[in-house]
C-alpha cells in the first residue's frame, strides 16, 4: 500500500537525520531552505495548513496534508508530530512521486 511506502520513506529519512519535525523545526528548515518537501498532519488546524501552504508557496517547496499526527510521529520515532519537513531532495522525490500516486 502506498501509504507505508511513505511513512516507510519517512522513517528511513528521520533515521539519516534529514527531517525536521514539529512547527518550529519545520518553519526554520523552510527559512534556511533546507526543506525539499513538507508534510502537514489532516488533523490540523486551518490556521497552521493556511501557514504552511503559504510558506511552503513562497519557498516553491511542495506541501501535502498527509496521514495524521500520530502516524507522521510515529514514523519519525516521536510521539505525536503535525508538521514534518523532508531535507534529503532524493528521498523528497520518491515519496512526492507515491505522493501523486495516491491522489490519482
Amino acid at each position: 500500500m502506498q501509504r507505508d511506502k511513505v511513512l516507510a520513506y519517512l522513517g528511513l529519512c528521520s533515521r539519516a537525520g534529514h527531517t525536521a519535525s514539529g512547527e518550529f523545526s519545520v518553519e526554520k528548515s523552510l527559512k534556511q531552505r533546507r526543506a525539499r518537501l513538507v508534510l502537514v498532519a489532516e488533523e490540523a488546524s486551518e490556521n497552521t495548513k493556511k501557514k504552511f501552504r503559504d510558506r511552503c508557496a513562497y519557498r516553491q517547496v511542495p506541501l501535502y496534508i498527509y496521514g495524521t499526527g500520530a502516524e507522521l510521529g510515529r514514523a519519525c520515532g516521536k510521539d505525536f508530530r503535525i508538521s514534518v519537513a523532508i531535507e534529503d531532495g532524493g528521498l523528497a522525490e520518491a515519496m512526492i512521486r507515491q505522493l501523486a500516486q495516491e491522489q490519482v
